[in-house]
């Protein structure tokens, strides 16, 4: 049974940072493709950013682009997402997902694709 997890979400304050961790089981973590996604109240999820497998590619949504950072560690088996200068416009739930597969681009992963339940972030002006 494949789990997704995301942790790290909380209340910050405005221009604050902060690191988002997620954790994949039940498949082989460092053949997929992984992302952040959000999802604003009253709107629908948003790519944030995404990563393929080795780490080699990266693609970042154009809103956030000069804010985030993703990475990964494949020997912990964990996705990172790290965001600096947060705005009250980045309070969201945050979501991680597992694919198959990864493409350049805003719909980054494709395939069998496995989300988390996420976490929440708000940001407080």
């Amino acid at each position: 049974q494949v789990q997704v997890a995301e942790f790290g979400g909380g209340l910050v304050r405005v221009g604050e940072s902060l690191r988002l961790s997620c954790t994949a089981s039940g498949l082989t973590f460092e053949d997929y493709a992984m992302g952040w996604f959000r999802q604003r109240p009253g709107q629908e999820r948003e790519t944030i950013s995404c990563i393929s497998w080795s780490g080699t590619h990266k693609f970042i949504a154009q809103s956030v682009r000069e804010r985030v950072t993703i990475s990964r560690d494949n020997a912990k088996k964990t996705l990172y997402l790290e965001m600096n200068n947060l705005e009250p416009e980045d309070t969201a739930m945050y979501y991680c997902g597992a694919a198959e597969h990864y493409q350049t681009g805003y719909r980054c992963l494709y395939g069998d694709t496995y989300w988390g339940q996420g976490t929440q972030v708000t940001v407080s002006s």
